[in-house]
């Protein structure tokens, strides 16, 4: 084949995994064989005897991932483009767009050099090394944007990943990758009329098959234990680019309260409101005495078993640097963060604080800020900040106080599978996500991070509860079902009652095992790369 008809298979892959992505819910299985035309490519590349293989590899490769990342994470640019020029939100868009799929071109790469020193069998696991390890680098690092790890494919088809409470998304994408090894060797076989076909076709059949079956057997058979609670989450739908600017934060105040009162329950025991619902900026060490605070206590004395969940912007004092984030004013003389923040508020005086620690990088963290302190000005004329929002180092518990434990989960942070799973481990008996979506339009972000949660669902047998000031706010149960969902750019609350659990998975114990196994295993295969055939037969 030449070089022409090689994209276009890339270019099919590339269509093909766009169609099994998330919105797309009963495309998912395409997935299974989405990569094998470019496989296929691949394969053809390496037959010719053109000695710039590794450049065709590359190229070829990269346009099947540049492709599929941006069709389907293409707001992404939305969100940017509004408060910058086109151009400079081009740029800031191409670290989701370009990076990931730039990662994923190197894990093939890396595939092909592997590849050229040994057998077939121990490339193939190099392979999937590579990958695993490049969608873990993306999700450990300060420019960080795991959304398109592969075992996010199958949100929207969760009834066929039960099975994630054992290996988390990085057990789908293992799946999907041999599964489309496998598929691609058996079609070699069958088109060369190889003796092995059946052979591998059946290997094929039975690696769909069995984690398919399991998992509907599974999603089928789950029962959770009836430990109910009564819990609201409140979408008020307030403009993100108005919200602060237009609508004060009484006003904000005012419609939160009035939703939630519109279905409560007096054994009402949690109210989640959104992330940044309350704007304040103020001091946490005076939170106490701030006015809204005691408006949010005087609400919830309607409920006396009540606590109320909401996003907060919150800062923090310092007489010294006391963290990487922290800003400075030459004019006081103190430093101080910025944080994009939950607080927790009940009856009692007891008030809690989480702040949100995985940021989205050049929006709300500058990467790596000691070591490019020097690029805070760039940072700044691109949108971000020098220093940027503050962080937490570990993932919070609330408890409130009848002793239910929440993990608050804020924003994106719903897409780090162990990140939860930790906050799940030290006690957290159901998942509160607070978002803000609306800065993406009506496009499917909103819809993919819905379907994210219900993973998180999965992996940890918990109820999510999702509260989004613009998006789409609801309940999903243990097993990854969406019982209830607000239509989008609806002001509205909903109420449902949730169960509790407190047993622990094999997947929150364990957390991204499998990940961290292969990432050690990619850099081990690595290094056989520079050195000449001495394994291959």
């Amino acid at each position: 084949m030449n070089n022409k008809q090689n994209y276009l298979l890339a270019l099919l892959s590339a269509f093909l995994m766009w169609l099994s992505w998330p919105p797309h819910v009963w495309f998912a299985p395409l997935l299974l064989v989405g990569l094998v035309p470019l496989l296929v490519a691949l394969n053809n590349i390496k037959l010719q005897s053109n000695p710039k293989k590794g450049k065709r590899i590359f190229l070829t490769a990269g346009l099947t991932f540049l492709v599929w990342n941006t069709a389907s994470i293409y707001w992404v640019y939305n969100a940017i483009s509004a408060d910058n020029s086109p151009i400079v939100a081009l740029l800031i868009s191409l670290i989701p767009f370009g990076l990931g799929a730039l990662l994923m071109t190197f894990a093939f790469w890396l595939y092909y050099q592997l590849s050229t020193k040994v057998n077939r069998s121990m490339a193939y696991l190099g392979l999937i090394s590579f990958y695993i390890g490049m969608e873990y680098l993306h999700q450990s690092w300060d420019l960080a944007f795991p959304w398109m790890t592969l075992g996010n494919g199958f949100a929207g088809l969760h009834q066929l990943a039960q099975w994630y409470e054992y290996t988390g998304v990085y057990g789908g994408s293992i799946w999907i990758l041999l599964s489309n090894i496998l598929a691609f060797e058996a079609y070699q076989c069958i088109k060369s009329s190889h003796k092995l076909k059946y052979k591998l076709s059946l290997i094929w059949c039975l690696w769909l098959i069995l984690p398919i079956s399991y998992s509907i057997y599974t999603y089928s058979n789950y029962k959770e234990k009836s430990i109910p609670i009564n819990v609201v989450t409140v979408q008020p739908n307030i403009d993100p680019y108005q919200k602060f600017s237009s609508i004060t934060v009484n006003e904000q105040f005012n419609t939160l309260t009035r939703l939630s009162d519109s279905v409560a329950q007096v054994n009402t025991e949690y109210f989640i409101w959104p992330e940044t619902a309350l704007p304040l900026y103020e001091d946490e060490n005076k939170m106490r005495s701030n006015t809204v605070f005691l408006q949010a206590q005087n609400f919830l004395n309607k409920y006396k078993n009540g606590s109320l969940i909401t996003g907060i912007e919150s800062r923090k004092y310092y007489q010294t640097k006391q963290t990487v984030s922290a800003h400075f004013s030459a004019e006081n003389n103190y430093y101080w963060d910025n944080f994009n923040a939950a607080m927790q508020v009940e009856n009692s005086g007891k008030l809690e604080f989480y702040h949100k620690s995985k940021l989205v990088p050049g929006v709300e963290k500058m990467p790596f800020p000691e070591t490019l302190s020097f690029l805070g000005p760039v940072f700044e004329t691109l949108g971000g900040s020098s220093s940027g929002w503050g962080w937490q180092e570990n993932p919070g518990v609330f408890y409130s106080q009848n002793g239910v434990g929440v993990a608050p989960v804020i924003c994106y942070e719903s897409i780090w599978g162990d990140w939860v799973g930790e906050s799940v481990k030290n006690g957290a008996q159901f998942i509160a996500v607070i978002t803000n979506d609306g800065w993406w339009g009506n496009t499917s972000g909103k819809d993919q991070h819905l379907m994210y949660a219900k993973l998180r669902a999965i992996e940890t047998r918990r109820w999510v509860v999702r509260s989004a000031n613009t998006g789409i706010s609801g309940f999903i149960n243990q097993r990854g079902d969406i019982i209830k969902q607000s239509k989008w750019w609806t002001a509205t609350a909903l109420k449902q009652d949730i169960n509790l659990n407190d047993s622990l998975t094999i997947y929150v114990n364990t957390g991204d095992v499998l990940a961290k196994a292969f990432s050690i295993l990619a850099i081990l295969l690595a290094l056989i790369i520079p050195y000449k055939k001495w394994i291959k037969k």
